[in-house]
């Protein structure tokens, strides 16, 4: 296989780890093939995220949907001689076939509170696990934190991911610029995330063009009469204000011809201080028109701090912090075995129990229109509240055309109107948003600690 080859496997199931396998067989040899019930959560939310947004299920019902062995599949798990041949050939006819039920993308939620149910034959609800929580998982972490960050900048000023080149990959390069966009991001600087996603992309220059040229001011015109209609000039290479003086003056130069420069941007040093100096060297120099952009190390906090202090940029380019989630880079999500045959199941850890059955999550909202507070339930407890998950997958099959991206983000950004003042704060809230665990849910998890402490 060539190092590209990769590429084309991203679908395959064989994408997993070699337990989900060895569990499926064993499932076949025995003939546990009765209805799972499998719930995605995330434990606790990290620190200093007082929410989360559900984002990546897209990506995964495609994987659903398109589940199956290939020959080559087939072929590759022979080779590891790590499986029964007999078993082997009899994965060629598995299918999904189940149900999903999921929190749409956009969708705000907190700890514990399932995002996604799955329902379906114990071999077909466990062999997509590690899938699930890989697709999930980095949209997720990546939304949440490009929320923090929408937060933190003014509603006038541009968010563009400049991450790729940073992430765990070419794959999470491109579902962070979705992940991103889904929550409040105005663009990416991702070729493919544009044409995959239709997500507007955005780009300037690199300093080594600025480099390449003798002459800084040369290479400033050649970019300009290169990109007539989409010229943005990175400043910083030699020095800042002085690279501002030269914008002026070709600014004014070329205005004749009819081209004009859109902006520059600013990759070092004191942000906030050169901006301020740009600013002042535009404006005097009669371009009050061209806008700054500032980039290079930055995340939420250092947005808030520009932000507040009134830096005069129309927008900020984010890459390592944001494509990595730096502060907080995994969760502690998991896909757990609710219930099987009809019995409610329940794993006791110390740390790490979880509610069993089949859930819902039900919000309820203030006067004002903010949340108010959730409560985990059964999902046939008919509680008061809006129920969160809502029907995705029926027998293998979606319950309606793709969600498209627009809609997702609109959802997030009503999300995020909706939380309460100290929940839309960068610091931890003092008290974190109240989830409640139902009477019917506290019952049902009594009567199967009661049947495993008594079995039989």
């Amino acid at each position: 296989m060539n190092d590209n080859a990769w590429l084309a496997r991203l679908g395959s199931p064989n994408l997993t780890d070699l337990y989900q396998l060895t569990m499926l067989q064993a499932y076949r040899h025995i003939g546990m093939q009765d209805v799972a019930v499998f719930e995605f959560f995330v434990r606790k939310l990290p620190d200093h995220r007082n929410f989360l947004l559900a984002a990546g299920l897209e990506q995964l019902l495609d994987y659903l949907t398109g589940f199956r062995f290939t020959e080559e599949d087939l072929t590759a798990l022979r080779e590891t001689r790590k499986l029964d041949g007999e078993f082997v050939d009899s994965l060629a006819d598995l299918r999904f076939t189940g149900d999903v039920d999921a929190m749409p993308e956009g969708t705000a939620f907190f700890g514990n509170e399932p995002i996604l149910r799955v329902v379906a034959p114990l071999p077909e609800a466990q062999i997509i696990e590690t899938r699930v929580v890989n697709l999930l998982q980095v949209q997720t972490l990546i939304a949440s934190k490009a929320a923090r960050m929408r937060l933190a900048a003014h509603d006038h000023q541009m968010l563009v991911d400049f991450g790729l080149r940073r992430a765990h990959g070419a794959e999470a390069g491109l579902f962070a610029a979705r992940a991103a966009w889904i929550a409040g991001f105005d663009g990416t600087a991702t070729v493919l995330a544009h044409e995959l996603y239709d997500i507007p992309v955005f780009g300037t220059m690199a300093h080594s063009f600025i480099q390449a040229h003798d002459s800084e001011t040369r290479a400033f015109e050649d970019f300009c009469r290169s990109q007539p209609g989409n010229t943005v000039l990175l400043i910083d290479t030699y020095d800042t204000e002085e690279g501002a003086r030269k914008v002026v003056q070709l600014a004014h130069k070329l205005a004749p011809e009819g081209l004009k420069i859109r902006g520059v941007r600013i990759d070092s040093g004191d942000l906030f201080a050169s901006a301020r100096a740009v600013r002042r060297i535009l404006d005097e120099g009669g371009c009050e028109d061209i806008d700054i952009m500032v980039s290079g190390g930055l995340n939420e906090d250092r947005i808030a701090g520009l932000a507040a202090a009134g830096i005069p940029a129309t927008g900020y380019g984010v890459g390592t912090d944001l494509d990595v989630s730096a502060d907080a880079p995994y969760l502690d999500c998991v896909y757990k075995l609710q219930e099987y045959a009809g019995i409610p199941r329940r794993k006791k850890s110390s740390g790490k129990a979880t509610w069993p059955g089949r859930k819902q999550v039900y919000r309820h909202y203030r006067d004002d229109g903010c949340f108010d507070y959730d409560v985990i339930g059964l999902a046939d407890e008919g509680l008061d509240g809006e129920p969160l998950l809502t029907p995705v997958m029926r027998d293998g099959e979606r319950t309606g055309r793709p969600v498209p991206l627009a809609q997702s983000r609109e959802r997030a950004a009503a999300q995020m109107a909706a939380l309460p003042t100290e929940l839309a704060l960068l610091p931890a809230a003092a008290d974190p948003y109240p989830v409640e665990i139902s009477d019917g849910l506290k019952a049902m998890a009594e009567r199967v600690d009661e049947r495993i402490e008594n079995p039989g």
